[in-house]
């Protein structure tokens, strides 16, 4: 059990929420009535994380929520096995909400908890160009027009291990269009071009203006990082599949990165409120059909962003939450953000290609204008908690009708070369 204190709010209730465009949210609420809301979006393993957290609510029902640190070294480090893109994004949800009852509870928002703004405003940035990049000028042209002064762009399709130089040369031009605009441009490799391409595709953009290059290896490979980051002076960023700070040492130690990206992060709506439906919840999902079709939260939450925050100012390495997200996860990397001097820019998910009208990143908000971008920056959110207030009717209504519609969790594309092989998405 947790350890109490004579103002101890128990966990009473931990529900999980399903929801669309390929979210899943968090809600916890305490015996003494506060309400807080995470995010845990594994984007195409939903039903995993939500066998994970029929394992959390068996575990931290009855605890203490303001036994934060207690609740993370617990979920973290008791059951032996420990780490990867499962349990941390699982952990993350559970991690968000909590910080954001404690928020509420003290009547203060959650930088203040982090030791207090050192900024009254964070730089953002959208997307453009979706999975395979085209149109981007007008693209650009529009962000520039809703506020923004920076976008991210992928860098190309799917490649071969090494394959024609040609094929690099249209990332260049899209850039030329973007910055003849005014704006600043990321690159996002996504992991999808291997070492021989990406030298040269770093080579080529080096003299661009780029503000960084993102992912430009896959994150197994830190030490083809740090032999990259020798040949070009553009900084390169990486680690939305770095899960932890233990994952990003490496990083850190062999000077690979000049940008870290943490990611803080139903047809089926859970609410686990015993061990026994926790049980039960979790022999169902083992049963479950494997969906067909066709990615934040995924590194720990606030407690462990913060301390990869830190331990990357050590190394002089900037940082730039990874969130292509919902609301929920956006609010807990601004917390972070605001609180953070090596902080530079925030990833917002704001019509981003996964999304749709009817679910974006302000849908689920009561109030969207929290997110208002002007002259390429948000506002720091002055509320408790988090900040922002989650429209829990709508929320429990699209988890519904996603669970009575049948609706299968979103899946990344398979991609697959002309000879047939299998590509990097």
């Amino acid at each position: 059990m947790s350890l109490n204190t004579s103002a101890s709010s128990f966990i009473s209730k931990i529900e999980v929420f399903r929801v669309p465009p390929r979210w899943l949210f968090v809600r916890i609420e305490t015996a003494d009535g506060f309400v807080g809301w995470g995010e845990s979006t594994l984007e195409g393993h939903t039903e995993a994380i939500e066998g994970a957290f029929a394992d959390l609510a068996q575990r931290f029902l009855g605890w203490d929520a303001d036994g934060i640190e207690d609740i993370w070294q617990t979920a973290y480090r008791a059951r032996f096995y420990r780490g990867g893109p499962v349990l941390m994004s699982a952990l993350s949800g559970l991690d968000i909400a909590l910080w954001d009852i404690k928020g509420k509870k003290l009547g203060v928002p959650v930088w203040q908890l982090l030791g207090g703004k050192v900024r009254d405003r964070v730089r953002v940035y959208g997307w453009i160009g979706g999975d395979h990049p085209s149109a981007v000028r007008e693209a650009a042209r529009e962000r520039k027009e809703q506020g923004f002064t920076a976008v991210k762009m992928n860098a190309t399709e799917a490649l071969a291990w090494l394959d024609s130089p040609e094929l690099l040369k249209g990332t260049v031009e899209r850039v030329r269009e973007v910055r003849a605009l005014g704006m600043d441009v990321g690159v996002d490799f996504h992991g999808r071009v291997h070492k021989g391409m990406a030298r040269q595709l770093a080579k080529l953009l080096e003299g661009e203006g780029v503000l960084f290059i993102e992912e430009p290896l896959l994150p197994t490979q830190p030490s083809e990082f740090a032999d990259l980051g020798r040949l070009v002076s553009t900084p390169i960023a990486a680690g939305e599949r770095l899960y932890s700070r233990h994952e990003f040492r490496p990083y850190f130690e062999g000077h690979a990165l000049d940008v870290a990206q943490p990611d803080v992060r139903t047809h089926l709506l859970a609410e686990l409120q015993s061990p026994l439906l926790c049980l039960v919840f979790a022999y169902l999902l083992m049963f479950q059909p494997t969906d067909k079709t066709d990615k934040v939260s995924h590194c720990g939450g606030i407690s462990e962003l913060a301390r990869i925050a830190s331990m990357a100012e050590t190394y002089d390495v900037a940082l730039a939450p990874h969130c292509p997200l919902g609301p929920i996860a956006l609010a807990a990397c601004i917390a972070v953000g605001v609180s953070k001097l090596n902080y530079f820019i925030q990833e917002m998910s704001w019509q981003m290609h996964y999304n749709s009208d009817d679910a974006d990143l302000f849908t689920y908000l009561a109030d969207p204008s929290v997110f208002a971008v002007k002259d390429g920056y948000v506002s720091t959110p002055s509320g408790p908690g988090l900040g922002i207030v989650i429209n829990e009717e709508l929320v429990r209504t699209r988890a519904k009708e996603h669970s009575r519609a049948g609706v299968e969790a979103w899946r990344n594309p398979i991609w697959r070369g002309e000879d047939g092989s299998i590509r990097e998405w």
